[in-house]
Order: C-alpha cells, then sequence, then structure tokens
C-alpha cells in the first residue's frame, strides 16, 4: 500500500468529503502514474476520482467502528491545524 495514503476510517470526527476526495486524488495519481494533470488526463482522472471517493465513502460507512484510532493524521487536517 502506498505510505502517503492516510487511514481514514476510525478517525474523530469522522473523514469528511474532502479528506476521502483527496485520498482517492492521491490513489488514482498514484496508480496512474501522474504527477500533474493534462487535458488529455483530466477528464480519466476525474471520473476515476469520483469513484474511488464514492467506493471509499461505502466502504467507510459499512466497516464496523475501529477499537483504536489510527496513528496518523491526515494531511488536511495537520495543515488546517498548523495554520491555525
Amino acid at each position: 500500500m502506498c505510505r502517503n495514503i492516510t487511514v481514514l476510517r476510525g478517525l474523530e470526527p469522522a473523514a469528511t468529503e474532502e479528506e476521502i476526495y483527496a485520498a482517492a486524488q492521491q490513489y488514482v495519481r498514484k496508480v496512474g502514474g501522474l504527477s500533474g494533470l493534462s487535458t488529455a488526463t483530466k477528464p480519466a482522472v476525474d471520473k476515476a476520482v469520483a469513484a474511488v471517493a464514492e467506493a471509499t465513502t461505502a466502504l467507510l460507512t459499512e466497516l464496523p467502528d475501529r477499537r483504536v484510532p489510527p496513528t496518523s493524521e491526515p494531511p488536511l487536517r495537520r495543515l488546517a491545524r498548523e495554520n491555525l
């Protein structure tokens, strides 16, 4: 698994749509070998990110609660906390 994709299950408060979308974007870019988007790649990437984000949301909803929260903080939360 890609070390840069953060665990979203078990976060308090629960993962936001923005966090799920960011993780989906990371996943699609990693799998696609993309460091940036062009007009040729953007439609396929956008479609894939939406599908992965939807699947991730469903997965997080259906999985049972974690007994122990994740050890790492999602990047968006870390950045928000640092910018306070």
